[in-house]
C-alpha cells in the first residue's frame, strides 16, 4: 500500500541526488584551468540531458524489469510501459513505481557525470557524447542489474551495495582510468593547478549534501536503518576529512582546503556500499581509512604508474569504492540491517569472497567494455582535441564562450 511519508521522503532524495550532477559540475569545474572551465560543466550536464531521455525509453528496463536473466534485464518496460504511480512490490510496497524510477534516473546520470574528471581538458565533446550514450546502456545497465535488478546475479550471490559502490563509483572510477590511459596525458599535466577553488568548495558542499538523498533514500522509506545510514554517511564524511588532511599534513606538510573536501568526498564514497549495513563506530574507521587510501591514490599511484586522472575520478571513487566494497565485507552486521549479513568481524568470512568477487567482476567488465567503446568511437571520429584547441582551450575551440570576461568598469 503506498505511504504518503515515504513517497515524500523518496521525492525529497530524487531531488537531493539531482543536485549532485551540478555539485560534480562546480567541484569539476573549479579543479581545471579557467580557459577549460566551461567544457568541463558541460561534461555534466549532457548527461543529464541524455541520458535521462535514454533511461526512460530503455535504460531502467535494462537496468530493472524483471523478467530478463542474471546478467541484463528485459524490454517489457521500455518508454516506462507498465511503470506507473502504482508501487512494484518487487522493490517497494510503499512508493509509486515510477518514483523508485526517477529516483534510480539521477543514480545513472550522476555515474556519467563522474567519469567526466578522468578525461577533462582533452577529450572531443562530440566523443563524450557518443559515449555516454553507449556507455550508459552497454555499461551501466548490466552493472545496476547484476546487483540490484530482480534476478541480477550480484544480488542473487548476497553480495551488498546499500547505495551504488559498485554501480556507481567502482563503474565510474575504472571506466575513468581506462580512458585517461587510452587518451594520454595533457601537454601541460604537470603545470595545471585549479583556477577556482572556492568554486571546488562549494560543488563539493553540494555534492556532500545531496549524498544524503543518495545514501538515506537507498532505505526507500525512513526508518531505522535509514536514520543510521544518515548518521553513518555524515560521520564518514567527516571521518574522511581526517584521513586526508592528517596524511596530507604529515607527507606535504600542509593541510589544504582541496584536500579536505576530497576527503570529505573519499568519505562519503567509502561509506556508500557499505551505509546501510553496518554500525556508526564502524563508519568512522571506514571514513577515515578511505580518506587515507584515496590521498594515496591520488598523490601516490597515479604518479607510480604515470596516468593522467585530471580530476581523480578513479582516485576518489574508483579506489575509495573498491575500499567501501571491501569494508562492508567485514563490518556488515544484521544488527544494524536484518535483511544483510554479517561480515567477516562477525564471524562470517563468506560475505567478504561476495564482496570480493563483485568487485573483481566489475572491474574486469567495466575495463574491457569501456575500452571496447572507445575504440569503436575512435575508429569513426576523434576522441582527443588537437594541441592548439589545447593550448587556446576547450571552452572556446569546441563551445565558442568564455567563463571570464575583463571588465571596463
Amino acid at each position: 500500500m503506498l505511504m504518503l511519508n515515504d513517497s515524500v521522503f523518496m521525492f525529497f532524495c530524487t531531488l537531493l541526488v539531482w543536485l549532485m550532477t551540478p555539485g560534480i559540475a562546480l567541484f569539476y569545474g573549479g579543479m581545471v584551468r579557467s580557459k577549460n572551465v566551461l567544457s568541463t560543466a558541460m561534461h555534466s550536464y549532457i548527461p543529464m540531458a541524455i541520458v535521462s531521455i535514454l533511461w526512460v525509453m530503455i535504460g531502467y528496463s535494462l537496468s530493472f524489469s524483471t523478467g530478463g536473466n542474471a546478467w541484463i534485464g528485459n524490454l517489457d518496460w521500455v518508454g516506462l510501459k507498465g511503470v506507473t504511480f502504482e508501487a512494484n512490490p518487487d522493490y517497494s510496497e510503499t512508493i509509486p513505481h515510477n518514483l523508485f524510477m526517477m529516483f534510480q534516473l539521477t543514480f545513472a546520470v550522476l555515474t556519467t557525470a563522474l567519469i567526466s574528471g578522468a578525461v577533462a581538458e582533452r577529450m572531443k565533446f562530440s566523443a563524450f557524447v557518443v559515449f555516454t550514450i553507449l556507455w550508459s546502456l552497454l555499461a551501466y545497465a548490466p552493472v545496476a542489474h547484476w546487483v540490484w535488478g530482480v534476478g541480477g546475479w550480484l544480488r542473487e550471490l548476497g553480495a551488498l551495495d546499500f547505495a551504488g559502490g559498485n554501480v556507481v563509483h567502482i563503474s565510474s572510477g575504472v571506466t575513468g582510468l581506462v580512458l585517461a590511459i587510452y587518451l594520454g596525458k595533457r601537454k601541460e599535466s604537470e603545470t595545471s593547478t585549479p583556477h577556482n577553488l572556492p568554486l571546488t568548495v562549494l560543488g563539493g558542499s553540494l555534492i556532500w549534501f545531496g549524498w544524503y538523498g543518495f545514501n538515506v533514500g537507498s532505505a526507500l522509506t525512513l526508518n531505522e536503518v535509514a536514520m543510521t545510514v544518515f548518521i553513518n554517511t555524515a560521520i564518514a564524511a567527516a571521518a574522511g576529512i581526517i584521513g586526508w588532511v592528517l596524511i596530507e599534513w604529515k607527507i606535504n606538510k600542509k593541510p589544504t582546503m582541496l584536500g579536505s573536501i576530497s576527503g570529505a568526498i573519499a568519505g562519503l564514497v567509502a561509506i556508500t556500499p557499505a551505509c546501510g549495513f553496518v554500525t556508526p563506530a564502524s563508519s568512522i574507521i571506514i571514513g577515515f581509512i578511505g580518506g587515507a587510501v584515496c590521498f594515496w591514490g591520488v598523490f601516490s599511484l597515479k604518479k607510480k604508474l604515470g596516468y593522467d586522472d585530471a580530476l581523480d575520478a578513479f582516485g576518489l571513487h574508483g579506489i575509495g569504492g573498491t575500499w567501501g566494497g571491501i569494508a562492508t565485507g567485514l563490518f556488515a552486521t544484521t544488527s544494524v540491517n536484518e535483511a544483510g549479513a554479517d561480515g567477516l568481524f562477525y564471524g562470517n568470512i563468506s560475505l567478504l569472497f561476495k564482496q570480493l568477487a563483485g568487485i573483481g567482476a566489475t572491474y574486469v567488465f567495466i575495463a574491457i567494455v569501456t575500452f571496447i567503446i572507445i575504440k569503436v568511437i575512435h575508429a569513426v571520429m576523434p576522441v582527443r582535441v588537437n594541441e592548439e584547441e589545447e593550448y587556446i582551450g576547450l571552452d572556446l575551440t569546441l563551445h565558442g564562450e568564455k567563463a571570464y570576461h575583463e571588465s571596463n568598469l
